[in-house]
């Protein structure tokens, strides 16, 4: 492509630990101790570099979010049914529920982090979530309102929403249940 950018080899190097160290603190001790000096520095990279790169915290959060949801929306995107095309919108919609789940349960940090850098779903990843549930309800039901009912069942699988119900001690699979129970009502009609 004819005036694209390419990143330097050192460049991408330096991107890549600054999100594994990152996402690291993140899981390990939480949003507290991901300070971007603590970053910088066991990145071995500059400040200016983590701020030349991303802009700021809700950069880096938000560049962590998008490499730890990729595989997941080409999951549902484009990947074998029933997450991907080619099952029932019911099938699909379940599928979509639980594997979120599980995305959230393994990096539930990362998740709340991102919430707060882009409060109220702002972000990019968020909008491809909600026009994909957005497309199954319309799928399962064109009398429904896909946006408020996809936006409803979001915000039940919200970051902070998990976060309480995991402090309450509701593991991922009690989750799971409980959602496949909620979608009930919108799937066997």
């Amino acid at each position: 492509m004819a005036g694209a950018r390419v990143e330097r080899k050192d460049a991408a190097a330096n991107r890549e630990r600054i999100l594994v160290v990152a996402r690291r603190l993140l899981r390990e001790e939480g949003p507290a101790a991901a300070s971007i000096d603590r970053i910088a520095e066991e990145a071995c990279v500059g400040k200016g570099t983590i701020f030349r790169r991303f802009g700021d915290r809700a950069g880096l959060t938000a560049a962590l979010l998008d490499d730890n949801m990729s595989a997941f929306q080409d999951a549902f995107i484009s990947g074998p049914p029933p997450l991907g095309p080619g099952a029932p919108a019911a099938e699909r919609l379940e599928a979509f529920v639980d594997a979120l789940l599980v995305l959230l349960d393994q990096d539930l940090e990362l998740a709340l982090a991102a919430e707060h850098a882009a409060p109220g779903g702002g972000s990019a990843v968020a909008g491809a979530l909600l026009l994909h549930v957005r497309g199954l309800v319309i799928d399962l039901d064109p009398d429904l309102d896909a946006d408020l009912v996809a936006t409803l069942l979001l915000g039940a699988l919200s970051p902070p929403v998990i976060a309480r119900l995991r402090a309450r001690g509701a593991d991922v699979k009690a989750q799971q249940a409980a959602a496949r129970a909620l979608l009930r009502g919108l799937t066997t009609g």
